[in-house]
Formats: structure tokens, sequence, C-alpha cells
């Protein structure tokens, strides 16, 4: 079971995100400032922080700073402060994904699966699909005979794919993995990266490909052209 730790100065939003957690069967602990944030930190081990922004003793900010020199975890940062530069603020000190208060409680749900989803996919850095070895470190795809270097998202989209052969991945949940909860671009997007990977690796040289299921998701499998 995941631990989460939500930090929040308002004992109201701690209960109501703790409750909406753990009907989702996270398990949960809570802080109110980001000093007693970090000892809960340094005694548990803790697999994603939720943390408000406006803090007393040390706001949000300041925790996230603190928490990315020892941990990799997913942060997601809560706050009324909706702007942009604050948005950008929070991702360049280290958060992972920003939502404005008052928010949905189905928002907040989707935000957390996903980033678990992400952090799942990021642990492993090296995968071996097919006839090809996909290297998260270069971002390079590696085969018998050449390397090749791709795009950044479609790199991503083809790692996460490959991240687990024969797994049907729903449109939605590629586009938030890859190109975030709130991208508003062309639904097509993802249908045109597929495409070029397609195109890029064909079945019979690869080894691998990727069917479209009823035009709603998307698998990557290993076929028989594998190298033995």
């Amino acid at each position: 079971m995941s631990k989460i730790l939500v930090v929040d100065d308002d004992k109201n939003i701690n209960k109501l995100i703790q409750s909406l957690l753990e009907n989702e069967n996270y398990e949960v602990i809570v802080s109110f400032d980001g000093k007693d944030a970090l000892e809960k930190l340094d005694n548990e081990k803790v697999d994603m922080l939720i943390t408000d922004v406006m803090m007393p003793n040390m706001d949000g900010w300041e925790l996230c700073r603190e928490v990315r020199l020892f941990s990799n975890m997913p942060i997601l940062m809560l706050t009324v402060l909706g702007e942009t530069t604050q948005k950008v603020k929070g991702f360049v000190i280290g958060a992972d994904d920003y939502l404005t208060k008052p928010f949905e409680p189905i928002e907040l749900i989707a935000r957390v699966k996903a980033l678990f989803r992400r952090a799942n996919i990021n642990d492993s850095m090296s995968i071996t699909v097919g006839n090809l070895v996909i290297d998260k470190n270069s971002y390079i795809v590696k085969t018998n005979s050449e390397n090749f270097t791709l795009p950044p998202k479609e790199f991503e989209l083809l790692f996460a794919l490959a991240s687990t052969p024969s797994k049907t991945f729903s449109r939605d949940s590629l586009i938030e993995d890859i190109w975030g909860y709130d991208f508003d671009g062309n639904e097509r997007t993802l249908d045109v990266h597929i495409g070029r990977i397609r195109d890029r690796f064909p079945q019979e040289q690869f080894g691998i490909k990727i069917t479209t299921i009823r035009g709603l998701s998307y698998r990557l499998e290993e076929t028989s052209e594998k190298t033995k």
C-alpha cells in the first residue's frame, strides 16, 4: 500500500484529503507545517508528498526544496495561488504537479494516480522489448545495428508502452502521463505520435507492434520477428 504525506495548516483540508485518499486504499499521514513534515519524512517511508504552499514555520516552497535534496518522490502542490508564474516556480524547485484550490475531489485522485504511474515508469531506466533497448538515461533507442534519437514525447510514449508489454493503455492515461493532466491540445496528437513510432520501428524488422484497441486504447506487443 502506497503511503502519502499530506501537509496543510488547514485541518479541514487535511481531513478531506485524508478521507479521499483512504477511500482509494492509500495509507495517509498528515502534518500541519513544513518542519513537522520533514521530521515525519525522517522517520517514515513515504511514497508521495502533497503539500500546501502557504504554511507557518516552513512553507511549501522550502519544503519542496528540502525534500528534493534526498528524494525523488512525486510532489503535488496545492495552493490558492493559481497564477502561471507560481506554477512555474513550483516546477522549477522540483514539484511534479500543481493543483489550485478549491479543487474537485475526482481531479485530486486522478492527479495522484497519474503521478504514481509516472513514478513507476521512471523507476526503470532501461527496457528491452523486441529487438530494441530503450534507454531512459540517454533518451536513445538502441538496436543491433544502429541507435535512434527520438523527439522527447515520442520517446516517452514508446517507453511507457514498452514498460509493460501486452498491457492495454487507455488514450486518456497516456495523454495524462506523457503530456500532463492539463493538456488541451489537438486530440489527434497521440495518434500522430503512435503513427510515427510504427513507421520508425516496423514489426518485421524490430519485433514489436502497437495495436489499436477499439479506437480508444493502445497495446505494445513483442512479435515472432524478435531476434532469437
